[in-house]
């Protein structure tokens, strides 16, 4: 069993090349600091460092016990830190664009309750343009969701290309009007298709309108048009159309965290939360 005792001496060893040095900071004696390395060295079966009377020099064994220590010290450290301070208690009120629900965000929520399993969550799901109405007006703490265009506020967490989608084999005729499935006003996904279509000369029509994401997938997957839809979102069944690259290319979308000015502790841990996650990860839609 590695002892964190043993691993803490070891590491500031190793981060100050002394044993002299790592006494000091730790507030221990030079011969417990010894004492510690020599049992996990005797715990690993290793050689941890290459010493002698004027040198200090950490082996390959070493490094990779470093690497691990290192983890285990600040995991023991966040887990210190959380159930040393005062339980969470209150309420959060959430807005989420149904992209990013069938996303990522189960697994925020999740580790967000078992951390705070005192606080409760009220989520709303909704266009990205209504959350922002909504965050104005008071009537959440904050949403995750797309930046608008024009509007810098926001916390950046990261970008994501959209792309046209399909049913399998659909072969689009460029010099027809485009028979577009897009999610309903205030959208910031039906802007910025709107936006490169003009851009590039391109006619459309929008034969189907959704209040979400997953409306828009089953009419494409109906074959009633082409929808767009951000690249690390898998949707079953849809694929570019054949000749995709007749297509006006689409642009990045920005995803990012958006919230009130006041937020209470509840509201700005799981704010941090969303920062610290790797939201972008291996997303499958449905």
């Amino acid at each position: 069993m590695l002892n964190p005792v043993w691993l803490r001496s070891f590491a500031t060893v190793a981060a100050c090349h002394s044993f002299t040095e790592a006494a000091r900071q730790l507030g221990l004696t030079q011969s417990s600091v010894s004492e510690h390395v020599r049992r996990l060295e005797e715990n690993v079966g290793r050689r941890l460092f290459k010493r002698d009377t004027h040198s200090l020099a950490i082996t390959a064994d070493g490094e990779a016990m470093l690497a691990h220590a290192s983890l285990i010290l600040q995991a023991m450290t966040r887990a210190e830190s959380q159930f040393r301070g005062p339980r969470l208690k209150g309420r959060v009120r959430l807005g989420s664009s149904d992209d990013v629900a069938l996303g990522p965000l189960p697994s925020v929520l999740a580790a967000f309750r078992n951390a705070h399993p005192d606080v409760e969550l009220e989520i709303t799901i909704g266009m990205t343009g209504r959350l922002y109405e909504l965050l104005d007006a008071g009537s959440i703490d904050l949403f995750v969701g797309k930046r608008r265009l024009g509007d810098r506020r926001g916390v950046p967490l990261f970008t994501a290309r959209l792309e046209w989608l399909a049913t399998v084999g659909t072969l689009v005729d460029p010099q027809q009007p485009l028979p577009l499935i897009l999610v309903a006003e205030p959208s910031v996904t039906r802007a910025v298709v709107l936006d490169a279509l003009a851009e590039a000369g391109f006619r459309w029509q929008i034969v189907c309108t959704s209040s979400s994401h997953a409306g828009c997938i089953a009419a494409a997957r109906g074959g009633l048009g082409i929808t767009a839809r951000p690249q690390y979102l898998a949707a079953r069944g849809l694929v570019p159309p054949i000749n995709a690259n007749e297509l006006p290319a689409l642009p990045d979308v920005e995803f990012i965290a958006m919230a009130g000015k006041r937020l209470s502790r509840p509201a700005g841990t799981l704010l941090r939360l969303l920062q610290d996650s790797d939201l972008r990860g291996a997303w499958v839609g449905e």
